[in-house]
């Protein structure tokens, strides 16, 4: 049976990504040509997960067919939500290929992933994170984020505390390296799965981002779960 690797790519346009198929030992020179060059006129490709598996042609035809009504035609293009695809592929029987393993586990992955379905449950608006962080010598960090139809978004212009602590997740750190961060400023938008993980870019720590993001009134989004 044929071997090889299923990924999906964000692109520079929110909710528009791409999923397709290469051999693996082309894996690397797939990304980066994606990455640096788009496709169909798409630019700002980065990768966000891939699996090794068996009889990876048959498994991708499968996905394009059952998100077929969420295709742009003639591509491999698709307007949906990238975690739910993730949750999918995630079910198959294979070997994470990225993120790496000791950045990212698949449980963790999966939870992310998930996280989605109680996004749902916040009010679409703009949110809001004040708060002091020791190790950064108790100086209060004021950062924004916007939701909108379950879609996590950090502001630009948001400070980032750029002393990480004890706790912080490698893919998180990574992301705060791959972040346009000058001056320990956003300098563009970021898009998270859970509003924790977005928490936890800005303090650099871990941070219950339930609590930590307030509306402009001081309300926890917290408030709005479902018990």
């Amino acid at each position: 049976m044929a071997r090889g690797v299923i990924y999906v790519m964000t692109s520079v346009v929110n909710g528009l990504i791409k999923i397709g198929k290469t051999q693996t030992t082309q894996y690397e020179n797939r990304m980066y040509n994606l990455e640096n060059n788009g496709y169909k006129n798409i630019t700002g490709l980065k990768r966000r997960f891939a699996i090794e598996v068996e009889e990876y042609d048959e498994k991708e035809v499968l996905l394009h067919n059952l998100f077929e009504k969420s295709r742009v035609s003639g591509t491999e293009l698709f307007a949906l939500d990238v975690d739910l695809v993730i949750q999918l592929l995630l079910a198959f029987d294979g070997k994470q290929i990225y993120p790496k393993v000791e950045e990212l586990t698949k449980e963790e992955l999966f939870v992310e992933a998930t996280g989605i379905l109680e996004n749902k449950e916040i009010p679409d608006g703009v949110y809001y994170y004040s708060k002091k962080i020791k190790r950064y010598g108790n100086k209060t960090v004021h950062a924004s984020m916007k939701v909108k139809n379950g879609t996590i978004t950090v502001l630009k212009n948001s400070e980032v505390c750029p002393i990480e602590g004890t706790g912080c997740r490698p893919g998180i750190i990574k992301r705060r390296k791959l972040a346009n961060i000058k001056n320990d400023i956003l300098r563009r938008d970021e898009v998270f799965s859970t509003v924790s993980n977005a928490a936890c870019f800005i303090s650099g720590g871990p941070s219950n981002g339930w609590v930590d993001w307030k509306t402009e009134s001081g309300k926890t989004i917290d408030s709005f779960r479902k018990k």
